[in-house]
């Protein structure tokens, strides 16, 4: 480059550099129209009345965010909060945002009131998490020299004082405004939110199967925690008749949420520590009882009862790291990855909350959705893994439940044909016996009058005898086929047709026979029942003939108040050793007897010695075992004519 050539870049250089200077200094000549806060001061107030003169009050320079704890630790009452600041330049948009005002206040432009809280005596509003944003009307303007006056209603317990306070442009406070609304009301909405959900749909999953005691106590963990968030939402005392009763609540809620984290920890951990929880409940206890009933005076040093559970909550932290290392499970692995975010943003906020960190925000409810769904997802995933298995044992159950019905319904099937059998053989058996009672007894009678005849029988009475016989074979089939006999109406009526046929032969053997029957029934029994002593008394009356050789029998039918039906067959003959016959096996008609009295719940009495033999057969007349016989008897007819169909 030549020399000409650099000079003529040297004098544009110069010349730009003499513009940029001339422009600087323009405009740092020209006046700023930015409004600026000259000073801030608190000083003791009366609760009512507009702002005083200023110099009646003992004024004290703060800087904000300020605590009046700092200058009277034990005031409960009102203090002005002044802020001086300037307005250079007239007819200009000014605004004004407060961050918070603990609790409540009014807030006047100059000596203009602007805004105040509903409630400035107990039970007082509570601001002390609710931003404010004002566009300053013109009216109370002055170019020059302005004032804020903010007068602060509170208590020392509640750390009473004020926020940030900012005077400026409207825009750009308003977008200061936005972001304050979003990191201290916006964010807390939607973690009340989600806790709420999540609390509603694990109670609903611990509700319907209580075991698993993880759901139970992460929904009540979650709804805690939404009453705490909710306390910090709350912009009135309302239910709490008073700022005292609402401090008790948040004390409350805070000892039972660090509780309820812990046994939900434990739960989820899969762990159950019977004394630490029983000393842990203790303690809860008389903490809650401490807090509830303790005086007002008292309140504050009660509540540093509270500040064990922090450390609690902090340690149960640290550790489940350390145990899901130990346990290497896929949800146990997910909750040790939130619990340090947890708590350290928990101790965050703690600090922020007691002024050590003023420019910052409260980060805890941030964080909290992104937890409390992390868990939601790994307990979700628990509960369809138990739905999962829980279906795969239906299935299986389903399965074993078809096969063992299949081998039942074999099963049955081979019982069935079994029982058919079985029925076959006890008809064939009550034929037998039927045809043994009625026709044999019969053929028994026309023999012994064939025997003791001692002439030949005409052909007129041989075919009576073959058409009684009959008759017996006829009334056999029908009482054998009818599932419903009909009973006689009287004792007299049911025995005739058997004395009839009885007496004439009891004639021919000059045997001499007393029938002795009541003349009504005193409870009618059942037709089973009447054909059962029908066919005792048949039998008996043909052993009779056959082999007492006696002169004298006696028939009585008893009828007792205590429902039992007795039939007494007594004779004067030979006689039979009872014992011996047992011994070496009845015959036929003795087996049928006993076999008839046993199906209908009777009893057979038999006493024998020369010269008298009594047979007593005994049933009862109940409706029960009437009932009983009659459904015995039905089932048997239906089976057999069901087999045999």
């Amino acid at each position: 480059m030549s020399k000409r050539q650099f000079s003529h870049w040297g004098l544009w250089l110069c010349i730009c550099c003499a513009l940029w200077l001339s422009g600087t200094a323009h405009a740092q000549s020209a006046p700023s129209c930015e409004p600026r806060i000259t000073g801030s001061f608190v000083a003791k107030a009366q609760t009512e009345g507009p702002p005083p003169i200023r110099e009646n009050l003992d004024w004290q320079p703060v800087t904000l965010r300020h605590h009046w704890r700092d200058l009277w630790p034990d005031y409960d009452g009102a203090a002005w909060y002044r802020i001086d600041w300037e307005l250079p330049c007239a007819d200009q948009p000014v605004a004004l945002m407060l961050k918070s005002i603990v609790m409540a206040g009014e807030v006047f432009a100059n000596e203009s009131l602007l805004w105040q809280d509903a409630h400035l005596s107990e039970p007082l509003s509570r601001s002390w998490n609710k931003p404010r944003y004002w566009l300053l009307p013109q009216a109370t303007l002055q170019p020059g020299r302005n004032q804020i006056w903010i007068r602060v209603h509170g208590r020392a317990g509640d750390s009473a004082g004020m926020g940030a306070v900012k005077i400026g442009d409207p825009q750009r406070l308003h977008e200061q405004f936005e972001q304050a609304e979003w990191s201290n009301r916006t964010v807390l909405v939607i973690s009340v939110t989600v806790s709420l959900v999540l609390s509603v749909l694990f109670g609903f999953a611990w509700l319907q199967n209580r075991s698993h005691e993880v759901f139970g106590w992460y929904a009540l963990n979650a709804l805690l925690w939404a009453l705490l968030m909710g306390s910090a939402l709350s912009t009135s005392s309302w239910p709490f008749p008073s700022s005292a009763a609402v401090e008790r609540a948040t004390a409350l809620i805070f000892m039972a949420f660090a509780l309820s984290f812990c046994l939900f920890v434990w739960r989820f951990a899969g762990l159950r520590l019977p004394r630490t929880e029983w000393a842990l409940w203790s303690l809860s206890a008389l903490v809650a009882a401490g807090i509830i009933f303790t005086p007002q005076p008292w309140l504050p040093i009660v509540k540093l009862s509270v500040l064990p559970y922090l450390p609690l909550v902090a340690g149960i932290c640290l550790w489940f790291p350390w145990h899901a290392w130990k346990t290497r499970r896929l949800d146990h692995a997910v909750f040790a990855a939130c619990v340090p975010i947890f708590l350290i943003l928990g101790l965050h906020d703690f600090l922020h909350l007691h002024g050590f960190f003023s420019q910052s925000h409260i980060l805890m409810p941030y964080s909290i959705p992104v937890t409390m769904l992390a868990l939601a997802l790994v307990l979700g995933r628990q509960l369809t893994l138990n739905m999962q298995r829980i279906e795969q044992f239906n299935v299986e159950l389903t399965d074993s439940i078809t096969r063992a019905c299949e081998d039942l319904s074999s099963t049955l099937e081979r019982e069935h044909s079994l029982a058919m059998r079985h029925n076959l053989l006890q008809e064939r058996m009550q034929i037998s016996h039927d045809l043994h009672d009625s026709l044999g007894g019969s053929l028994v009678r026309s023999i012994a009058y064939v025997e003791q005849s001692r002439t030949p029988l005409p052909n007129t009475q041989v075919l009576s005898m073959l058409k009684l016989m009959r008759d017996d074979l006829r009334q056999m089939i029908d009482n054998g086929a009818s599932a419903n006999l009909q009973v006689p109406e009287t004792p007299a009526q049911w025995i005739a047709p058997l004395r009839h046929r009885f007496s004439m032969l009891f004639e021919e053997l000059d045997l001499k026979a007393s029938w002795n029957l009541p003349a009504h029934w005193q409870q009618c029994p059942s037709a089973i029942q009447c054909l059962t002593l029908t066919r005792v008394l048949e039998e008996a009356l043909t052993n009779v003939i056959k082999h007492s050789r006696a002169s004298q029998v006696s028939i009585a039918l008893e009828l007792h108040q205590s429902q039992e039906l007795k039939l007494v067959i007594a004779d004067n003959g030979l006689g039979f050793d009872v014992h011996t016959t047992q011994i070496n096996s009845m015959g036929v008609g003795m087996r049928s007897m006993l076999a008839r009295m046993e199906r209908v719940h009777g009893s057979l009495l038999i006493q024998s010695k020369p010269g008298h033999t009594m047979l007593q057969a005994t049933m009862s007349l109940d409706s029960r075992s009437q009932t009983s016989l009659n459904t015995e008897k039905s089932t048997r007819y239906a089976d057999s004519h069901a087999h045999i169909d």
